[in-house]
């Protein structure tokens, strides 16, 4: 159910630099290694809290999108890490090719997500999830299937979004296990409005995240994250081949059990590069006000906007954001 007379907070078009903030530390595990053994690498240093049956959280893309996650990478990883895992996704709110689930299936096999099963958590319908302490909601409706899994990894593509300033762990969870039809439309429609989109700013920052908020109450300590800092257009892969060209450096990969540092994390590495390499992304997430996913989850103590950058390819030397984009190339297509 939806809140009356909430309000939106504010700062989401401004970047918090690290030496402002305060609260405890996480940990965020990163490595350079854009590969499917970097990917392998990483996961291990986050997979003791995978239990049961695990659900794999990808955005698999629109057809032929040309900057999601390798799917190479997330099939190695299956194959020598999780062999029981299946991939989960939720139908979409926007009629493309992924709005129902017979067009997701076709879309699913068109991009190649065809090496181990995939649970479309909505086909059979949404269940609503509690949500504690949430301004906008008491519930969110979420796919129906989730309650049927342990754990989850969420395997997200870090890039912009035309609505969230920019896509990590955030929306991959709060948007993408939201189901088709009632979650989503909670999140981006006011009720009784005529614009499907109308949610934005730092409303939409607020009621994505306490949809993530409803799932990572619900996993608890069994639910885990990696950003994939890779081919990151300012869109979204729900845009597909539509998306914006990439003109950002890829990076690397961050990992963590906190969601709100390896998303920071991965906000901070950005906000370190040379303006001229960051501009179009940090410009995405300032016009859209997406700063305020971040510091929301801190509001509702999701997660610690502080941490230590851990280098797993140097002997688990702390490093800074700084030390994470030293060697970055610009982005060649």
């Amino acid at each position: 159910m939806q809140k009356n007379n909430a309000i939106a907070g504010t700062g989401g078009a401004h970047y918090l630099p690290y030496e402002q903030r305060n609260g405890s530390e996480a940990t965020v595990y990163f490595t350079k290694e854009l590969s499917a053994e970097g990917l392998q690498k990483i996961f291990r240093r986050i997979s003791s809290h995978l239990t049961g049956k695990v659900g794999i959280k990808l955005h698999t893309g629109e057809k032929n999108g040309p900057n999601i996650i390798p799917r190479a990478w997330v099939e190695h990883l299956i194959l020598q890490e999780l062999p029981s895992a299946i991939i989960i996704e939720t139908n979409s709110y926007y009629e493309g090719d992924r709005y129902t689930t017979p067009q997701h299936r076709e879309t699913l096999a068109v991009n190649g997500w065809n090496f181990a099963p995939v649970d479309i958590l909505d086909e059979d319908g949404a269940q609503s999830f509690p949500i504690k302490n949430g301004k906008w909601f008491d519930e969110m409706s979420m796919g129906k299937h989730l309650k049927e899994y342990d754990s989850i990894l969420a395997l997200t593509h870090f890039k912009g979004h035309n609505m969230g300033g920019f896509g990590g762990s955030n929306k991959n969870i709060g948007i993408g296990c939201a189901d088709g039809r009632i979650g989503k439309a909670m999140i981006h429609t006011t009720p009784g409005q005529d614009n499907m989109w109308d949610v934005n700013k730092e409303k939409f920052m607020e009621c994505m995240t306490e949809s993530t908020k409803a799932v990572t109450d619900y996993f608890g300590e069994h639910i885990v994250y990696i950003n994939v800092m890779r081919n990151m257009s300012v869109s979204c892969d729900c845009e597909g081949v539509w998306a914006e060209p990439v003109v950002t450096p890829n990076v690397g990969i961050c990992a963590s059990t906190d969601i709100l540092a390896v998303d920071q994390a991965c906000v901070d590495i950005l906000y370190a590069m040379k303006k001229s390499d960051r501009r179009a992304l940090t410009e995405r997430i300032e016009s859209r006000h997406g700063h305020r996913q971040l510091s929301y989850m801190k509001e509702l103590g999701m997660g610690c906007d502080r941490y230590q950058l851990v280098d797993i390819d140097h002997k688990d030397r702390i490093i800074s954001a700084k030390d994470a984009v030293a060697e970055v190339v610009p982005f060649e297509a």
